[in-house]
């Protein structure tokens, strides 16, 4: 199984989307210094996650948030009370 995630940042509330073959590993990377662009920004906390067969349709999933805003922006309105909570 592959995963893409959400993740948010308990200090700053910046979020962070990825995709993984093993969803508890990399948040704990994410969470340590396993990642370039998350280490020394303080927790992380996992918000949503969709679970994928395929790499490739995991690896799909994950540029379309990236990339493409309106994504992101149908997902936020899925998630929003997750977005809201402390």
């Amino acid at each position: 199984m592959y995963y893409v995630y959400v993740i948010r940042n308990l200090k700053s509330f910046s979020i962070y989307y990825g995709y993984t073959d093993d969803l508890k590993r990399r948040l704990s990377e994410h969470n340590s210094d396993g990642s370039t662009f998350t280490s020394n920004k303080g927790k992380w906390e996992l918000i949503y996650y969709e679970s994928y067969k395929s790499k490739k349709d995991a690896q799909t999933r994950e540029k379309m948030l990236k990339h493409h805003g309106s994504s992101f922006g149908h997902l936020k309105k899925r998630i929003l009370n997750s977005l809201d909570e402390v």
